[in-house]
């Protein structure tokens, strides 16, 4: 990653209005835009924070896409998670290095790059995704970001019918009737393990929490993340007119093995 731009390298090019274009750059290739042209050339062998011109004058900033601007601009299929529900997931999962994540509903792969990252080389990820196309998008992007070695395991399949992996660290959900899996989770994770579900409307979130209580699952809590920006220019400094509210309810719970 650190160093200068190479061929292969993706750029995210950023012009004055904030638009964000996503470039895999190529030797000799261009970038055509409403803007002008951008020559590849002009961005490798040089250093990211790079400002270049296109042939029409007009001036774009070019990095390397964090992980949150690459799930932003990345192809997808079925509906992400977005970044601001990724980093509560990956705390109220209490993701660490080498652990073992059932994650079922990986859509177009954005969580499943995040635990990946967070995993490291020693720990595994086992994807669960009902449609091969999703599957595969997910899987391209995941390889698209951090390269094709990484431990993970893809599986076109219902998780509703069941998880093959047992004394698993973590599951994590992102399905509509997810209290049909906690009876799975009961038998994949090992004794502490953690459950974390994904769901956009409270009545999916209180028909889980019903089938948490008759578990042996406990500690279980529902939160909501709301994500504001602030205007700052100047003097002139207020929240901005928009904001990204609702997206989804997580709702974690830890396996328990009651009293000796």
């Amino acid at each position: 990653m650190p160093g200068l731009f190479n061929a292969g390298d993706r750029a995210l090019l950023t012009d004055n209005r904030k638009r964000r274009h996503l470039v895999t750059l190529v030797a000799g290739g261009q970038f055509h835009t409403h803007a002008g042209i951008i020559e590849h050339d002009d961005l490798i062998g040089h250093p990211e924070g790079l400002t270049v011109r296109s042939s029409r004058g007009a001036r774009l900033v070019a990095v390397r896409p964090t992980l949150s601007e690459y799930i932003l601009e990345m192809p997808r299929g079925a509906q992400v998670i977005y970044p601001k529900d990724i980093g509560p997931i990956l705390m109220l999962a209490d993701v660490f290095a080498g652990a073992r994540i059932l994650e079922s509903g990986i859509g177009s792969g954005a969580l499943t790059t995040a635990l990946l990252r967070a995993i490291g080389p020693h720990g595994r990820v086992y994807g669960y995704e009902l449609r091969d196309d999703f599957a595969q998008r997910a899987v391209n992007n995941v390889h698209t970001f951090l390269g094709d070695d990484v431990p993970l395991d893809v599986s076109v399949r219902d998780t509703y019918e069941g998880i093959d992996e047992t004394h698993l660290d973590r599951v994590v959900l992102d399905l509509p009737e997810p209290w049909r899996v906690v009876k799975h989770a009961i038998g994949a994770l090992r004794p502490g393990g953690i459950l974390v579900a994904y769901l956009p409307t409270i009545l999916q979130v209180g028909r889980l929490r019903e089938e948490l209580v008759d578990s042996p699952f406990g500690m279980e809590e529902t939160i909501e993340v709301l994500h504001r920006s602030w205007h700052v220019e100047g003097q002139s400094i207020r929240p901005d007119h928009r904001m990204v509210a609702h997206t989804g309810f997580l709702t974690h719970a830890r396996l328990l093995v009651g009293e000796q």
